[in-house]
């Protein structure tokens, strides 16, 4: 048994990136950009108005002004501005030959047929100029940027339709055990709905990878090493949940062992989720997770979703936030660091949920986050500050 901070190190050092793909622009989204992008063009790519008005020469902004022409976004002036004349504009159209500066519409009044005077004696320009945003060969994105919609914006204002990107992994989950059946079946006497399935399936997508579910397998060996052979042929990451503790029937150890897996640990001093595994064979790594759904929950969001992050491109830091515990706390097993699930109570203060241990997962329906006790600490008096790490 080892402690978590050791485990999740463990765990980090054997993450690796699985290269990079072009992918169609919209299909982008939270993915990891793998390299700089740059602009092939000005922008704006002229002299464009910023507003709706009449384009002419600032030094004759007191006269009355001739209407030569109406300019409209997209096309092209076919006069150049001379003096008292002005050109009719709309919003991003190109400025005129002879124009230094564009009336607001509403700072003009009519006095005859295509003529037009302004109200005040001063113009702003009102111009976006060629290139004041961003110049050609400029870098607008940089490498490992995590593509939000925004930059979804600028990659098409620079026409980079196909950005590359770091691939994503493809995880395996095989959920084990004789009692499990799926939820569509209505458990018999001894048996119980695999809950795990669909929450891992939920928290692997969650982190943008991509899930790939084999089902449930019963606690047989030679059925355990055909499933996991399947999987590792066919994904970066296996999840198994269930078979990992000391029982008769927990065989995903021994048999992760026979198929070649190196077992880097085998139990972690943590509360819940102590008989965690993870192994690795060649490029391939793989988790046992316990099959109570609690700790399986927590030491996905502790141990698994960091490392796919991290084969993602991504660097994860988890969010903690301070908070008042609202309620004094105490546990009598100090042996290992203990995970206390929490919800918000008001706006700085939290209580634990009233949970009645790791195949409890109705109750974190309302979880807001997790709040570690360390080894060795067996209290937290209320009005204490604790640090919540959102889930």
């Amino acid at each position: 048994m080892i402690p978590f901070n050791e485990a999740y190190k463990i765990v980090i050092d054997a993450g690796y990136t699985l290269g990079y793909e072009r992918i169609a622009l919209n299909g982008s989204l939270n993915r990891i950009l793998a390299e700089d992008v740059f602009s092939d063009i000005n922008m704006p790519p002229f002299n464009k108005s910023a507003m709706d008005g009449f384009a002419c020469k600032i030094q004759d902004i007191k006269n009355t002004l001739e209407i030569i022409e109406t300019i409209q976004a997209g096309n092209i002036p076919s006069k150049a501005i001379g003096k008292n004349q002005c050109s009719k504009i709309m919003t991003g159209a190109i400025i005129p030959d002879g124009a230094d500066c564009v009336i607001k519409v509403e700072n003009t009044f009519v006095i005859k047929d295509n003529h037009i005077k302004s109200t005040k004696d001063f113009s702003e320009k009102n111009i976006c100029y060629k290139g004041e945003d961003i110049k050609e060969g400029d870098k607008v994105i940089s490498k490992f940027t995590k593509i939000r919609p925004q930059h979804i914006a600028v990659l098409s204002s620079v026409g980079a339709t196909m950005p590359l990107l770091v691939k994503l992994p493809r995880v395996g989950l095989i959920c084990t055990g004789n009692e499990i059946v799926e939820p569509e079946s209505k458990p018999g006497i001894s048996q119980i709905r695999n809950s795990n399935g669909n929450q891992l399936i939920a928290q692997i997508k969650d982190t943008g990878a991509i899930p790939d579910y084999y089902g449930i397998v019963e606690d047989n060996k030679e059925s355990i090493i055909e499933i996991i052979n399947k999987a590792v042929s066919e994904n970066d990451v296996i999840i198994l949940t269930g078979g990992v503790s000391m029982g008769d029937y927990d065989f995903v150890p021994e048999v992760l062992t026979k198929i070649g897996f190196d077992i880097l640990f085998d139990s972690i001093a943590v509360q819940p989720g102590k008989p965690t595994k993870f192994a690795v064979l060649d490029n391939k790594l793989c988790f046992g997770l316990p099959g109570n759904p609690v700790s399986c929950y927590i030491q996905f969001e502790f141990l698994v979703k960091p490392l796919l992050k991290k084969m993602m491109g991504e660097i994860f830091n988890s969010s903690l936030f301070p908070f008042k515990m609202g309620v004094d706390f105490s546990r009598k097993n100090i042996e290992r660091e203990a995970f206390i699930p929490v919800k918000i109570i008001n706006a700085d203060t939290v209580i634990p949920l009233n949970y009645h241990g790791s195949a409890h997962i109705n109750s974190f329906v309302d979880i807001f986050g997790l709040v570690s006790l360390g080894i060795g600490k067996s209290k937290i008096n209320k009005g204490e500050i604790v640090n919540v790490r959102q889930v």
